[in-house]
């Protein structure tokens, strides 16, 4: 093995099972599992893609134990049932083939559960719902208790039946066990409530049960949320000593952190620091002398070596970075991390497809999350000449595909660099991960023979035409929109008022340092994200900030840990929120805006901002259709082009062209949609 980061590739053991790397894929729920409980092929071939790329431990999403009160989500897995054994018998062996460890995480959603899809009351130990706007549980009685603890402990000794090398079990996130150890949320005056002893009873129940089922050998994870990160919610140190009531069945613990109404710090915001709860897992680690697990935003592999090397962490885990990448172990070992698809979380596809509006998870960087690059093993069938008119993040994907399937690709980009808007934006201080995403297809692209990067190289008809096209693919991104909406375009012109670009501009010319934010009015109409990543900006450096929208909330379309990190930001920093609310009129130094009962006001500003949203930009697809189509050359219009998207959808678009040169006779994906 040739590696610069030998503790990453140092096996770990726990009781009897040996780990063969430090890098364990986290539980993460998918929406992949058919509505019967069971596992999809498709879901199996997402962890298998993650075995062969070389993840020592695999711990599988969550599985209901008690099925449906216990359900969380609408096409979990379940374990409640020796009907599900074969099927994660079967995928068990499969990953074993590749030397990866497997464990599964056996739990009980309590009151995140939701009584519109179990059809039955969800249980709690208090009558406190989970999250703002949650509906309110039912307290569990004894009896109750004493049913679910039998239940996590046939779950337990059915997963060591299947096969499995261990069990997680839920402590955190806001899910049952966690529901009772929590003060935020067990308001019980019973046995199970009021001192840390108490709260800790029905979690110690569990745990022993478990342990009495599968015995001394077998490991059991416990996955806490160190830091909860919420009004009179436990402390790292709460978490100290209520572990001593569990301590003596746990073999490894999960140190993860927040609750529901904190999910920016359980689902890592973007802007949090690789590997930033370390220091929860120490405190762990020390007090307990127990192997420890801890995730949070890893991406870089220097950073997975200090940690590991400095032993605050003994396993790193990973989640999101998996979904980006399922071959991140093998490239680390090969010496190959310049061509790593890091994820840059942003928690579009992932949180935002399955918390946010109950889709399958999906990933902003990787167009192929449970089929993988299976398209790679594929070759035209004839000479295809692709150009592609922009080298945005869409553009790109599109033109690396495309030479990846023997294409002869031409890349035209009018600007002296790749990444289009993505490497802008990433300019924004709390943006800097999104950076990552073109870097990635830069060296991708780069490592190509057939794909040719032209930079400031404006696309002309006459351009294009040197080239040949059989497929002109039209990248060419969005641009601010700017309405007619009186005054805005001349204050614009004039400087008085700045869009995203301009903002971004003298961030980087260093025209609003913090002593320049300090006390200033910033005011921003437009509640998407653009609007948001400026009040992202300017509220920590002491501006008072305010945001203006049409609807009826900020930040409407976010994902779900975006909207929590806004509103944690709005709630520090004291952000004034205008929403129901129309731009009348654009002054040098106010908005002037209709409130929702109809009255006339001006919003005085220092700085004014206007992210009314981005809108398609097609400088020559008019003139490149009518030059080419009559010659029947296929024009491929994706990304931003068609119109202002998210990334995710580009990215999706630009490995589209494999449809398109299916449909055009140059590629047959039978062998892709027969796998």
């Amino acid at each position: 093995m040739k590696t610069d980061y030998p503790k990453i590739f140092e096996p770990l053991t726990i009781k009897r099972t040996t780990i063969k790397n430090r890098i364990a894929m986290t539980p993460m729920g998918t929406n992949y599992g058919e509505t019967s409980g069971e596992m999809s092929n498709r879901h199996m071939n997402y962890y298998n893609l993650r075995a062969k790329g070389g993840t020592g431990l695999i711990i599988l999403e969550n599985a209901n134990v008690e099925y449906p009160v216990g359900s969380n989500g609408t096409s979990q897995i379940r374990i409640d049932h020796d009907s599900f054994m074969p099927r994660f018998y079967q995928l068990v062996e499969t990953l074993h083939k590749s030397g990866t460890i497997v464990a599964i995480q056996i739990n009980h959603a309590g009151a995140s559960a939701s009584s519109a899809r179990t059809g039955m009351e969800t249980v709690s130990s208090s009558n406190i719902p989970t999250k703002v706007g949650g509906e309110t549980p039912r307290p569990m009685t004894r009896e109750e208790i004493e049913h679910t603890v039998k239940k996590f402990g046939d779950a337990a000794k059915r997963a060591q039946d299947i096969g499995f090398d261990a069990v997680e079990l839920h402590c955190g996130h806001s899910y049952l066990l966690s529901q009772f150890i929590s003060p935020y949320y067990n308001k019980r005056t019973d046995e199970f409530g009021g001192s840390v002893e108490n709260r800790m009873r029905f979690p110690r129940m569990v745990l022993e049960e478990v342990r009495k089922r599968v015995g001394p050998f077998f490991p059991i994870i416990v996955r806490i949320s160190a830091e909860e990160r919420v009004p009179g919610g436990n402390t790292l140190e709460d978490t100290l000593n209520y572990l001593e009531y569990i301590d003596e069945f746990v073999d490894m613990y999960d140190v993860s952190c927040g609750l529901n109404p904190s999910l920016q710090y359980q689902i890592d915001s973007n802007f949090l620091p690789d590997g930033w709860r370390h220091y929860m897992a120490r405190a762990v680690k020390d007090k307990f002398g127990k192997p420890v697990m801890n995730a949070g935003n890893y991406r870089d592999p220097k950073i997975v070596e200090e940690i590991l090397e400095s032993g605050d962490v003994d396993i790193v885990g990973m989640g999101r970075g998996l979904i980006a990448d399922p071959e991140w172990v093998n490239k680390v070992e090969n010496g190959d991390e310049a061509i790593i698809r890091k994820c840059i979380s942003c928690n579009v596809g992932c949180a935002g497809n399955r918390i946010g509006v109950n889709r399958p998870i999906r990933c902003t960087v990787n167009p192929a999350v449970p089929e993988g690059d299976l398209y790679k093993k594929l070759h035209v069938n004839k000479n295809c000449n692709v150009v592609v008119i922009g080298a945005g993040t869409a553009g790109l994907e599109a033109a690396c595909t495309a030479a990846e399937v023997g294409c002869n690709v031409f890349v035209l980009e009018k600007n002296d660099h790749v990444g289009g808007l993505s490497t802008f934006i990433s300019d924004l201080p709390s943006k800097t991960r999104m950076k990552d995403f073109p870097k990635y297809l830069e060296e991708r692209a780069r490592r190509l023979d057939n794909l040719y990067l032209f930079l400031n190289t404006e696309a002309t008809v006459d351009k294009i035409r040197q080239f040949k096209p059989d497929i002109i693919v039209n990248a060419t991104g969005s641009v601010p929109v700017c309405p007619p909406i009186k005054g805005l375009r001349e204050n614009v012109a004039d400087g008085h008022v700045q869009d995203i670009f301009g903002m971004i501009n003298s961030v980087n010319n260093g025209e609003y340092p913090e002593e320049k934010c300090e006390g200033k009015n910033v005011v921003v109409v437009g509640g998407g994200s653009v609007g948001l990543d400026v009040v992202e900006y300017f509220a920590p450096r002491g501006a008072h900030c305010t945001i203006i929208d049409m609807l009826p909330a900020i930040g409407m379309l976010a994902d779900p840990i975006t909207k929590c990190s806004m509103r944690e930001t709005f709630d520090k920093y004291g952000v004034k929120e205008y929403v129901n609310t129309a731009l009348q009129e654009v002054k040098p130094d106010a908005f002037t805006v209709k409130t929702p009962d109809g009255e006339i006001i001006d919003i005085p500003f220092d700085y004014g901002f206007n992210c009314l949203g981005m809108r398609s930009n097609n400088p020559v697809l008019d003139q490149v259709k009518a030059a080419f189509e009559p010659e029947g050359v296929t024009i491929y219009p994706i990304g931003d082009s068609i119109r202002a998207r998210r990334i995710m959808e580009g990215t999706m678009d630009g490995r589209g062209i494999l449809n398109v040169l299916e449909s055009n006779g140059y590629l047959d994906l039978d062998p892709i949609s027969a796998h």
